[in-house]
């Protein structure tokens, strides 16, 4: 007894001597100029305002039940483990059978699937969630925090390409969240998460916005947290302090399949879009698409050719027919700005395309061969992918010309019909590629389009682009391999 009040004293004496030696050293004035401390936030008005509109999904299949197995002892030990995992994980326990009554081994029967989260958007019952949490499910049950169960009807085709998926359920005068604005979100800003991770109801964990417009897909620019997100949480929304929902939690980075650190959330300003899109008249999302292929426009790139920084969209190659081809977009060009709005990173460009409604006609600025042309497209919808048709390599021919010493090259002409085969008015093809050009990544079947931002429509105008450059500096050549189109660097020796 005597120690704990030693120590209570003890612990007293210093911190009023800490807080005495504090207020001699500070300047006068200084300690009520100071900026206030800042704690944790208390979510818990969040958790009330929020919560009740936050629902957990569950998804069962149509499972073919197997002949009756022996019966185990009821009571046991692997069936209250089996039990505990339908219970909050909403599945089997792994590895173990599925237990069986004495069904008709003929009948099927709705089995648990998985397990998810949502938020409810209208007092009328449509729900958010992600795609990937409704995908392949015949039943769809959805649970509201006062326990009420509803069957929910899937809305639309569920969207893969954002993963976003609407869902209705028959009741009236239902709580709703409110929708922010993601604009005003900020990175080092506190958020929350309201989920049921691994089928653990009504579960909220908290942190902050690690980085916004995190690019890992093409549709889709994510808000990065690291906020604890688990397996039964996708679906589920990211809030703010406001208690508006900024986000769709939707994926994690983990190399062990639990959360390591960073989640991923849709932005909400693009689930509502593709949210309106699935309750509208078509139940699908219409996206526009002018059919290149693209790349990143890298630091040396921009530098060599006189973009000075790397912006816009690289263009590896045109589809045959497709609208880009239509407006005259060659592979090589990079495209800067679409229907006025700047490309900053190749990433930009399939989500401005994919936002524009089919039938529009955009503005294309391209940089190509040292300056911009405008030029004038119209949108068409996206199609299903379809495997990507490769050329074949142009057969092997005789050198027509010697070597390219400097560059480590040996090239040829190319004939009509490879020419006709490829899309090209004209270039080289290279024969080997050796030193400088083999250390900068060309190869044997590779045809050279432009030096600098110099075309070359056979060998004579190669050699001759060649014997101009200045050897200082690396020498940019614009490549097609195949259908794709690309810039590489080569450094040549001197003279």
């Amino acid at each position: 007894m005597l120690s704990i009040e030693w120590f209570s004293r003890t612990r007293s004496w210093c911190g009023a001597l800490a807080v005495t030696c504090a207020m001699s050293l500070a300047a006068p004035g200084v300690l009520a100029q100071s900026a206030p401390q800042r704690g944790v936030p208390d979510f818990t008005e969040l958790v009330e305002q929020v919560g009740p509109a936050v629902v957990n999904i569950r998804t069962l299949e149509r499972a073919r039940v197997a002949p009756q197995a022996s019966p185990q002892a009821p009571g046991g030990s692997d069936d209250e483990m089996q039990e505990f995992f339908r219970r909050f994980f909403g599945q089997p326990l792994p590895g173990a059978p599925r237990q069986q009554g004495p069904r008709n081994p003929q009948s099927e029967e709705p089995q648990p699937r998985g397990v998810g989260s949502g938020f409810i958007i209208t007092a009328d019952g449509f729900v958010l969630t992600n795609a990937h949490v409704v995908e392949g499910a015949e039943q769809v049950l959805v649970t509201l925090p006062d326990k009420r169960e509803f069957r929910a009807r899937v809305v639309g085709t569920p969207d893969k390409r954002t993963d976003v998926a609407v869902l209705k359920i028959e009741a009236t005068g239902l709580p709703t969240v409110r929708i922010g604005d993601v604009n005003r979100l900020k990175v080092g800003e506190w958020v929350m998460a309201i989920g049921s991770p691994f089928g653990l109801d009504n579960s909220v964990t908290a942190g902050i916005v690690s980085a916004k417009q995190r690019d890992t897909g093409d549709y889709l620019s994510f808000i990065q947290t690291d906020v604890a997100i688990n397996p039964g949480n996708s679906g589920g929304p990211l809030i703010n302090l406001r208690g508006e929902v900024v986000g769709i939690n939707s994926q994690i980075y983990s190399r062990s399949g639990g959360f390591m650190g960073i989640s991923f959330a849709i932005p909400i300003d693009e689930a509502i879009r593709v949210a309106d899109q699935l309750r509208g008249p078509t139940g699908r999302v219409s996206r526009g698409r002018i059919g290149v292929s693209i790349d990143q426009v890298t630091k040396d790139v921009a530098e060599s050719i006189g973009l000075g920084r790397p912006q816009g969209a690289l263009v590896r190659s045109v589809e045959a027919g497709a609208p880009a081809e239509k407006a005259g977009v060659e592979a090589g060009d990079i495209i800067l700005r679409f229907d006025g709005k700047p490309i900053e990173r190749a990433s930009d460009l399939p989500r401005l395309v994919g936002n524009t409604k089919p039938g529009t006609r955009a503005s294309l600025t391209v940089f190509r061969r040292g300056s911009q042309k405008d030029l004038s497209v119209v949108v068409a919808e996206i199609e299903p992918e379809r495997p990507t048709r490769r050329t074949s390599a142009p057969e092997v021919r005789p050198p027509a010309s010697p070597a390219v010493q400097s560059l480590g090259l040996a090239v040829s002409e190319l004939s009509e019909a490879q020419k006709t085969e490829l899309k090209i008015k004209g270039g080289v093809r290279v024969d080997s590629a050796t030193e400088a050009a083999a250390r900068s990544g060309l190869r044997e079947g590779d045809v050279i389009l432009a030096i600098g931002n110099t075309e070359v429509a056979n060998v004579s105008e190669f050699e001759a682009a060649i014997a101009r450059v200045d050897r200082s500096k690396p020498v940019p050549l614009l490549l097609r391999r195949g259908e794709l189109a690309t810039y590489a660097l080569i450094r040549p020796g001197p003279r």
